[in-house]
């Protein structure tokens, strides 16, 4: 079975990836915003989404490695850069803050970030969506801060405009 949601990912023309950990408040969107936008939009037979929480970095090896990859990758992320919390904005994979370089690298090395490997590399265009957290807790504490939560529909508009090649 597993091999089979490999085929199905790898092989859509976009794939959205909701990352993040729904246990650390506000670093929870990306997984919330995948689901959000699961329930409530008709997705094209062609997109495939998919809340992959902390497994972001298997998914994009597993795409590297394959002969058959999208046309265009959707990452769904939580980011503490400065901006006004629950503020959208895209982030060129050229300029991943170095905080989160290590979500998207096999080996926790900025030389090995996976998302340019993709795009330079392997021809898939890779478009990183986020939204600027509130709060991300040190402890466990599940659930998004209220501003967050309310970026959730914006965000998803943000993503279905991206679905166009």
């Amino acid at each position: 079975m597993e091999t089979q949601v490999a085929v199905d990912y790898c092989s859509a023309r976009v794939v959205v990836l909701g990352c993040g950990n729904i246990l650390f408040g506000d670093d929870g969107f990306g997984p919330e915003a995948v689901e959000y936008l699961k329930a409530n939009y008709e997705l094209p037979g062609d997109v495939y989404a998919l809340n992959c929480g902390l497994s972001v970095r298997e998914l994009l090896f597993t795409i590297t490695l394959s002969d058959i990859r999208p046309e265009r990758i959707i990452i769904v992320d939580a980011m503490d850069v400065g901006k006004t919390p629950g503020e959208i904005f895209e982030v060129d994979v050229t300029e991943i803050p170095e905080k989160k370089i290590d979500d998207f690298s096999m080996h926790q090395l900025p030389t090995s970030n996976l998302l340019k490997e993709l795009k330079d590399i392997c021809g898939v265009d890779v478009k990183i969506i986020s939204a600027q957290v509130q709060h991300i807790p040190e402890e466990v504490s599940p659930g998004l801060s209220k501003v967050i939560q309310d970026s959730i529909p914006a965000v998803c508009e943000k993503i279905l405009d991206a679905f166009s090649i």
